[in-house]
Protein backbone atom coordinates (compact mmCIF):
# COMPACT_ATOMS: atom_id res chain seq x y z
CA UNK A 1 0.00 0.00 0.00
CA UNK A 2 1.46 3.13 -1.12
CA UNK A 3 0.93 6.55 1.62
CA UNK A 4 0.71 9.05 0.08
CA UNK A 5 -0.74 12.95 1.61
CA UNK A 6 -1.56 16.23 -0.50
CA UNK A 7 1.69 18.50 -0.26
CA UNK A 8 1.78 21.23 2.56
CA UNK A 9 1.96 25.16 2.30
CA UNK A 10 0.70 26.74 -1.92
CA UNK A 11 2.49 27.13 -4.34
CA UNK A 12 0.20 30.20 -5.12
CA UNK A 13 2.24 32.27 -2.79
CA UNK A 14 6.03 31.11 -3.98
CA UNK A 15 8.65 32.29 -2.59
CA UNK A 16 7.75 33.00 0.85
CA UNK A 17 9.79 35.92 1.21
CA UNK A 18 9.82 39.29 2.82
CA UNK A 19 7.71 42.00 0.31
CA UNK A 20 9.61 44.81 -1.49
CA UNK A 21 7.04 47.25 -1.41
CA UNK A 22 4.41 48.01 1.37
CA UNK A 23 2.05 49.39 -1.55
CA UNK A 24 1.89 46.34 -4.17
CA UNK A 25 1.32 47.04 -7.96
CA UNK A 26 -1.90 46.58 -8.94
CA UNK A 27 -3.46 45.28 -12.51
CA UNK A 28 -5.63 48.44 -13.10
CA UNK A 29 -6.53 47.09 -16.34
CA UNK A 30 -8.46 44.28 -14.82
CA UNK A 31 -10.71 46.86 -12.45
CA UNK A 32 -13.59 48.14 -13.72
CA UNK A 33 -15.09 52.04 -12.49
CA UNK A 34 -15.54 55.49 -12.13
CA UNK A 35 -12.71 57.98 -11.61
CA UNK A 36 -9.96 57.40 -9.07
CA UNK A 37 -9.83 53.63 -8.79
CA UNK A 38 -7.70 53.30 -5.52
CA UNK A 39 -6.79 55.27 -2.59
CA UNK A 40 -4.07 54.99 -0.06
CA UNK A 41 -4.92 54.53 3.59
CA UNK A 42 -3.78 53.35 6.94
CA UNK A 43 -5.44 51.02 9.52
CA UNK A 44 -6.27 52.81 12.69
CA UNK A 45 -7.23 49.35 14.17
CA UNK A 46 -10.34 47.24 15.02
CA UNK A 47 -14.01 47.36 16.69
CA UNK A 48 -17.11 46.28 17.24
CA UNK A 49 -20.19 47.68 15.86
CA UNK A 50 -23.56 46.92 16.36
CA UNK A 51 -25.61 46.87 13.24
CA UNK A 52 -29.00 46.74 11.96
CA UNK A 53 -29.61 43.64 9.29
CA UNK A 54 -31.82 45.49 5.91
CA UNK A 55 -30.60 42.70 3.73
CA UNK A 56 -33.67 41.20 1.86
CA UNK A 57 -34.25 37.55 2.33
CA UNK A 58 -31.74 37.84 5.24
CA UNK A 59 -32.25 35.35 8.35
CA UNK A 60 -31.36 38.37 10.76
CA UNK A 61 -33.35 40.91 8.79
CA UNK A 62 -34.53 43.81 10.76
CA UNK A 63 -32.87 42.66 14.06
CA UNK A 64 -29.79 43.63 15.68
CA UNK A 65 -25.89 42.11 15.55
CA UNK A 66 -22.46 42.55 16.74
CA UNK A 67 -19.71 42.35 13.75
CA UNK A 68 -16.23 42.48 13.78
CA UNK A 69 -15.17 46.22 11.75
CA UNK A 70 -11.98 47.60 10.30
CA UNK A 71 -11.24 51.65 10.49
CA UNK A 72 -9.10 53.07 7.91
CA UNK A 73 -7.99 56.29 8.31
CA UNK A 74 -7.42 58.37 5.12
CA UNK A 75 -6.09 61.37 4.63
CA UNK A 76 -5.89 63.65 1.17
CA UNK A 77 -3.66 62.49 -1.56
CA UNK A 78 -2.38 64.84 -4.34
CA UNK A 79 -1.19 64.09 -7.75
CA UNK A 80 2.72 63.90 -8.18
CA UNK A 81 2.38 63.18 -12.08
CA UNK A 82 0.33 61.61 -14.62
CA UNK A 83 1.48 58.58 -16.97
CA UNK A 84 0.61 57.77 -20.35
CA UNK A 85 0.19 54.31 -21.65
CA UNK A 86 0.91 53.10 -24.74
CA UNK A 87 0.09 49.29 -25.89
CA UNK A 88 1.01 48.64 -22.13
CA UNK A 89 4.02 50.18 -21.67
CA UNK A 90 4.63 53.79 -20.72
CA UNK A 91 5.35 56.40 -23.17
CA UNK A 92 5.99 59.19 -21.16
CA UNK A 93 5.16 60.59 -17.78
CA UNK A 94 4.54 64.59 -16.88
CA UNK A 95 5.68 65.52 -13.65
CA UNK A 96 2.99 68.00 -12.39
CA UNK A 97 3.83 68.56 -8.53
CA UNK A 98 6.84 69.94 -7.00
CA UNK A 99 5.72 69.50 -3.15
CA UNK A 100 8.06 70.19 -0.63
CA UNK A 101 7.12 66.88 1.07
CA UNK A 102 8.26 64.89 -1.39
CA UNK A 103 11.76 65.76 -1.19
CA UNK A 104 11.63 62.89 1.35
CA UNK A 105 11.05 60.57 -1.29
CA UNK A 106 11.46 61.55 -5.02
CA UNK A 107 13.80 64.56 -6.79
CA UNK A 108 11.05 67.76 -6.75
CA UNK A 109 11.54 69.23 -9.69
CA UNK A 110 11.74 73.42 -10.05
CA UNK A 111 9.45 74.09 -12.20
CA UNK A 112 7.08 71.20 -13.07
CA UNK A 113 5.18 70.64 -16.49
CA UNK A 114 1.55 71.03 -16.10
CA UNK A 115 0.54 71.18 -20.06
CA UNK A 116 -0.71 67.23 -20.41
CA UNK A 117 -2.55 68.67 -24.06
CA UNK A 118 1.27 68.28 -25.54
CA UNK A 119 0.83 63.98 -25.07
CA UNK A 120 -1.14 63.19 -28.58
CA UNK A 121 -0.25 59.55 -28.77
CA UNK A 122 -1.72 57.02 -26.25
CA UNK A 123 -4.39 54.46 -25.10
CA UNK A 124 -4.45 54.71 -21.22
CA UNK A 125 -4.01 57.29 -18.47
CA UNK A 126 -2.25 56.73 -14.85
CA UNK A 127 -2.07 58.77 -12.32
CA UNK A 128 1.16 58.54 -9.75
CA UNK A 129 -0.83 59.68 -6.52
CA UNK A 130 0.85 60.35 -3.01
CA UNK A 131 -0.50 60.67 0.73
CA UNK A 132 -0.63 63.46 3.51
CA UNK A 133 -0.16 61.19 6.60
CA UNK A 134 1.37 64.47 8.14
CA UNK A 135 -1.92 65.99 8.46
CA UNK A 136 -3.25 62.25 10.40
CA UNK A 137 0.00 62.51 12.68
CA UNK A 138 0.78 59.12 11.39
CA UNK A 139 4.40 59.65 9.73
CA UNK A 140 5.96 62.36 7.71
CA UNK A 141 7.19 60.34 4.92
CA UNK A 142 4.24 60.03 1.80
CA UNK A 143 3.63 57.09 0.34
CA UNK A 144 3.34 56.88 -3.26
CA UNK A 145 1.56 54.31 -5.60
CA UNK A 146 0.33 54.42 -9.02
CA UNK A 147 -3.88 54.71 -9.47
CA UNK A 148 -5.64 53.30 -12.47
CA UNK A 149 -8.65 55.73 -13.43
CA UNK A 150 -11.87 54.77 -14.93
CA UNK A 151 -14.06 56.68 -17.09
CA UNK A 152 -14.00 57.74 -20.52
CA UNK A 153 -12.78 61.25 -20.65
CA UNK A 154 -9.48 60.68 -18.50
CA UNK A 155 -7.12 63.30 -19.47
CA UNK A 156 -9.72 66.11 -18.50
CA UNK A 157 -10.74 64.12 -15.14
CA UNK A 158 -6.64 64.28 -14.26
CA UNK A 159 -6.31 67.93 -14.94
CA UNK A 160 -9.43 69.12 -12.87
CA UNK A 161 -7.29 67.63 -9.83
CA UNK A 162 -4.13 68.79 -10.44
CA UNK A 163 -2.86 70.62 -6.89
CA UNK A 164 -6.31 69.78 -5.37
CA UNK A 165 -6.54 67.55 -2.72
CA UNK A 166 -8.04 63.69 -3.28
CA UNK A 167 -10.60 62.86 -0.61
CA UNK A 168 -12.18 59.80 0.12
CA UNK A 169 -15.39 61.19 -0.44
CA UNK A 170 -14.33 60.90 -4.48
CA UNK A 171 -14.39 57.67 -4.19
CA UNK A 172 -17.22 55.91 -5.79
CA UNK A 173 -19.34 52.24 -4.60
CA UNK A 174 -19.45 50.97 -1.07
CA UNK A 175 -17.73 48.09 -1.63
CA UNK A 176 -13.56 47.12 -1.66
CA UNK A 177 -10.48 45.40 -2.22
CA UNK A 178 -7.93 46.14 -0.04
CA UNK A 179 -4.15 45.29 -1.14
CA UNK A 180 -1.86 45.53 1.85
CA UNK A 181 0.80 43.50 4.09
CA UNK A 182 0.73 40.86 6.63
CA UNK A 183 1.81 41.22 9.87
CA UNK A 184 5.91 40.45 9.90
CA UNK A 185 6.44 37.27 12.30
CA UNK A 186 10.10 37.17 11.66
CA UNK A 187 11.77 33.85 11.24
CA UNK A 188 9.80 30.54 11.74
CA UNK A 189 9.66 27.13 11.69
CA UNK A 190 8.25 24.76 9.38
CA UNK A 191 5.24 23.89 12.00
CA UNK A 192 3.75 27.32 11.85
CA UNK A 193 5.45 28.08 8.70
CA UNK A 194 3.55 25.27 6.69
CA UNK A 195 0.96 23.79 8.77
CA UNK A 196 3.04 20.36 9.29
CA UNK A 197 2.66 17.81 11.77
CA UNK A 198 5.01 16.93 15.07
CA UNK A 199 6.53 14.00 14.68
CA UNK A 200 6.59 11.66 17.70
CA UNK A 201 7.70 12.85 20.72
CA UNK A 202 10.83 9.89 21.14
CA UNK A 203 12.09 11.49 17.48
CA UNK A 204 16.10 11.43 17.94
CA UNK A 205 16.55 14.78 15.16
CA UNK A 206 13.66 17.10 16.47
CA UNK A 207 9.82 16.55 16.91
CA UNK A 208 9.16 20.32 14.79
CA UNK A 209 11.21 19.08 11.68
CA UNK A 210 10.37 17.16 8.88
CA UNK A 211 10.56 13.85 8.66
CA UNK A 212 12.99 13.75 5.54
CA UNK A 213 14.41 16.66 3.23
CA UNK A 214 14.01 14.45 0.49
CA UNK A 215 16.35 11.86 -1.68
CA UNK A 216 19.62 10.87 -2.33
CA UNK A 217 18.95 11.85 -6.06
CA UNK A 218 18.69 14.69 -6.76
CA UNK A 219 21.44 15.46 -4.30
CA UNK A 220 19.77 18.47 -3.12
CA UNK A 221 17.11 20.03 -0.97
CA UNK A 222 14.61 21.11 -3.85
CA UNK A 223 12.27 24.57 -2.69
CA UNK A 224 9.33 21.65 -1.76
CA UNK A 225 10.63 20.42 1.38
CA UNK A 226 8.99 22.87 4.26
CA UNK A 227 11.89 24.43 6.30
CA UNK A 228 11.95 27.36 8.24
CA UNK A 229 12.42 30.81 6.91
CA UNK A 230 10.61 34.09 6.82
CA UNK A 231 7.09 34.38 7.93
CA UNK A 232 4.72 37.33 7.17
CA UNK A 233 5.15 40.76 5.09
CA UNK A 234 3.64 39.05 2.92
CA UNK A 235 1.38 40.76 0.02
CA UNK A 236 -1.90 39.87 0.12
CA UNK A 237 -5.22 40.55 -1.08
CA UNK A 238 -8.40 40.75 0.62
CA UNK A 239 -11.51 40.96 -1.16
CA UNK A 240 -15.02 42.66 -1.35
CA UNK A 241 -14.83 44.52 2.26
CA UNK A 242 -18.38 46.06 2.94
CA UNK A 243 -18.45 49.94 3.93
CA UNK A 244 -20.69 50.31 6.79
CA UNK A 245 -19.54 53.94 7.57
CA UNK A 246 -17.32 56.76 6.41
CA UNK A 247 -16.46 60.18 8.45
CA UNK A 248 -19.31 61.77 6.06
CA UNK A 249 -21.67 59.34 5.97
CA UNK A 250 -21.14 57.97 10.09
CA UNK A 251 -23.68 57.74 12.66
CA UNK A 252 -24.05 61.26 15.40
CA UNK A 253 -23.99 57.86 17.93
CA UNK A 254 -20.67 56.71 16.73
CA UNK A 255 -18.08 58.53 19.14
CA UNK A 256 -14.23 57.43 18.27
CA UNK A 257 -12.23 56.62 21.19
CA UNK A 258 -7.97 56.58 20.72
CA UNK A 259 -6.86 53.14 19.39
CA UNK A 260 -4.38 50.91 20.77
CA UNK A 261 -1.00 51.55 19.32
CA UNK A 262 -2.46 54.23 16.96
CA UNK A 263 -4.40 57.39 18.82
CA UNK A 264 -7.04 59.54 17.49
CA UNK A 265 -8.17 59.65 14.29
CA UNK A 266 -7.65 63.18 12.70
CA UNK A 267 -9.26 63.21 9.09
CA UNK A 268 -11.34 61.18 7.30
CA UNK A 269 -11.72 57.53 7.89
CA UNK A 270 -13.80 54.57 6.40
CA UNK A 271 -15.31 51.85 8.28
CA UNK A 272 -15.23 48.63 7.00
CA UNK A 273 -16.85 45.44 7.58
CA UNK A 274 -14.46 42.44 8.80
CA UNK A 275 -10.33 42.79 8.61
CA UNK A 276 -7.41 44.32 7.18
CA UNK A 277 -4.35 42.74 7.16
CA UNK A 278 -0.63 43.97 9.07
CA UNK A 279 -0.85 45.83 12.20
CA UNK A 280 -1.84 49.30 13.40
CA UNK A 281 -0.63 52.36 11.10
CA UNK A 282 0.32 49.71 8.40
CA UNK A 283 0.11 51.73 4.71
CA UNK A 284 -2.97 49.68 2.76
CA UNK A 285 -4.44 50.02 -0.91
CA UNK A 286 -7.67 50.26 -1.21
CA UNK A 287 -9.67 49.54 -5.19
CA UNK A 288 -12.68 49.11 -6.36
CA UNK A 289 -13.64 45.61 -6.49
CA UNK A 290 -11.90 43.20 -9.17
CA UNK A 291 -15.20 40.52 -8.56
CA UNK A 292 -17.45 42.39 -6.76
CA UNK A 293 -19.72 39.35 -5.37
CA UNK A 294 -23.98 39.20 -5.64
CA UNK A 295 -23.88 38.47 -1.62
CA UNK A 296 -21.71 41.01 -0.62
CA UNK A 297 -23.45 43.72 -2.92
CA UNK A 298 -26.86 43.03 -1.63
CA UNK A 299 -25.58 43.87 2.08
CA UNK A 300 -27.26 46.62 3.50
CA UNK A 301 -25.97 47.05 7.10
CA UNK A 302 -26.89 50.28 9.58
CA UNK A 303 -24.54 50.91 12.09
CA UNK A 304 -25.51 51.65 15.28
CA UNK A 305 -22.81 52.20 17.66
CA UNK A 306 -19.39 50.73 18.34
CA UNK A 307 -16.80 49.36 21.16
CA UNK A 308 -13.62 50.22 20.63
Amino acid sequence: MKISRPRYGSLQFWPRKRAEHFLPSVNWDAIKGEGFLGFISYKAGMATAIVKDSTPKSMTLGKKMAVPVTFLEMPPMRIYSVRFYKDGKVMTEVIVSNDRELKRVVKVAKNPSKNLDSVKDFDDIRAILYSMPKSAGIKKTPDMAEIGIGGKDKLNFVKNYIGKDINVSDLKGDLFDVRGLTKGKGLSGPVHRFGISLKQHKSEKGVRKPGSLGPWHPARVIFRVPLSGQLGMFSRPHYNLKVLASSSISSDKVKLKPFKNYGNIKTNYLVLHGSVQGPAKRQVLLTAPLRPSLKQTRKKLEMIEVHI
